[in-house]
């Protein structure tokens, strides 16, 4: 089954909780806070492999969590840090984030890309001792890991693209110039996938072509097969038009050619743009002015033309050796540039995101990175209490609030936790 598009779930791992622990020893009346760190959670991080051709495995299994980080313990040992999660994915996967479409990732070269980083591990007790607080009974949680729902969407690295209607003789050619094998059968939508093969131009030198099922007209609006198999084009570096010159289905090619091209442009106007090669097949069942009809017209638009007969093998060298020319000068596969991604909840914990509205008289502030601070906060605690208003003095919300006018006892809640605010 060949599926090149999916939707997942991923999950970075959550820090591990920094822990409250004090020295306990033998003669030793009052040890210190000895709490150690809590460790990283896991990375998600995505990888290219070349023995993978589809996603297809990602149909059966589309949630993916790595691990948390441990907690940190008493003596001043740090949590470990959970190992990262490795997605492997074919070549020329792109990695786009569901609900925003940004591209997050291309993999495009075989360095890994870490997708979704894991949050950082909290602070044990030990950091908060100081000369006045030698006793701290409270920690930093751990920041939570990066989760996303993802796209993946496979878009094939080929040098070339073979583009035509259906039966027109791409896979005959593919199959000719290349060591691929795919069905070939008189009848439309014989390829049903993309087909890749390797051209050998000369020793050391060779590029990669791409068969791509057959369009029709309306494909770029979802007609046919073809509407899905469009994107695989997009990467390539020169398009092979292949024609029927010989009209034997009653087709003209002229009108061919202008259809196709008609439903790239209305793909991706781009695409249209791409440099292209004309091939005229099956020009052994063409009269000799069927051929220069036809390649007058296609070199009056400014392409160049090439007759083939595909199945003897006539005149595909020499399209071979014109398609690596042009090749030669031509940009390298196109490659995706990443988009600029959100904050991140971890980084939203730094950046301390937040807001403030009054309602009924009571001051409501929303900051979901708070949740896991005030979850460890003691409220019989005077020194854990101290810390928690220390955190919002230093986010800036006790400011706001000043700024809207708060007076002391007026009521505060924070996620669902009231007090009253004294100056």
């Amino acid at each position: 089954m060949f599926v090149d598009k999916v939707k997942i779930r991923i999950k970075a791992g959550d820090g591990g909780n920094g822990a409250v622990s004090f020295h306990r020893e033998k003669y030793v009346a009052a040890g210190g806070p000895d709490g150690g760190d809590g460790g990283r959670g896991g990375n998600i991080v995505f990888v290219a492999d070349t023995n993978l051709s589809t996603l297809v495995d990602f149909k059966f299994k589309k949630r993916y969590f790595a691990e948390n980080g441990k907690n940190g313990a008493g003596k001043r040992c740090n949590g470990k840090s959970a190992p990262d999660l490795t997605i492997r994915v074919p070549k020329g996967t792109v990695v786009r984030n569901a609900e925003t479409g940004r591209i997050m990732a291309d993999l495009s070269e075989d360095e890994p890309v870490v997708v979704a980083r894991g949050g950082k591990g909290g602070w044990g007790n030990s950091h908060f001792a100081t000369a006045t607080r030698q006793v701290p009974r409270f920690s930093k949680p751990g920041l939570p890991g990066e989760e996303y729902e993802v796209e993946l969407e496979l878009k094939l690295l080929a040098d070339v693209g073979l583009v035509g209607f259906p039966n027109v003789g791409k896979s005959t050619l593919i199959s000719v110039v290349s060591a691929a094998k795919p069905e070939i059968a008189n009848y439309h939508f014989t390829t049903l996938t993309p087909v890749l093969g390797v051209v050998s131009v000369e020793e050391g030198k060779s590029f990669v072509m791409a068969d791509i099922p057959g369009l029709i007209e309306g494909a770029s609006e979802g007609v046919g097969l073809g509407h899905e198999f469009l994107r695989h084009v997009e990467r390539c570096r020169l398009i092979v038009h292949v024609v029927d010159v010989s009209g034997m289905e009653g087709r003209d090619p002229v009108e061919d050619f202008k259809a196709i091209n008609a439903e790239l442009e209305n793909f991706n106007a781009e695409l249209a743009a791409r440099p292209q090669i004309v091939a005229a097949n099956k020009c052994d069942m063409a009269d000799e002015e069927q051929i220069a009809s036809f390649r007058a017209f296609v070199e009056g638009q400014g392409y160049a033309c090439y007759p083939i007969s595909a199945p003897i093998s006539e005149g595909t060298r020499e399209l071979v050796f014109a398609v690596s020319r042009m090749l030669d000068t031509l940009p390298p596969i196109k490659q995706y540039e990443i988009d600029h991604v959100p904050l991140a909840e971890s980084e939203r914990f730094a950046r301390n995101v937040f807001d403030v509205r009054v309602e009924d008289g009571i001051y409501l502030v929303t900051a979901d990175w708070l949740m896991p601070t005030l979850g460890m906060v003691d409220m019989d605690d005077y020194e854990s209490l101290q810390y928690f208003q220390r955190v919002l003095r230093q986010s800036g919300i006790i400011d706001r609030l000043e700024e809207m006018g708060i007076q002391e006892g007026d009521t505060v809640s924070i996620l669902n936790f009231e007090f009253e605010y004294i100056r």
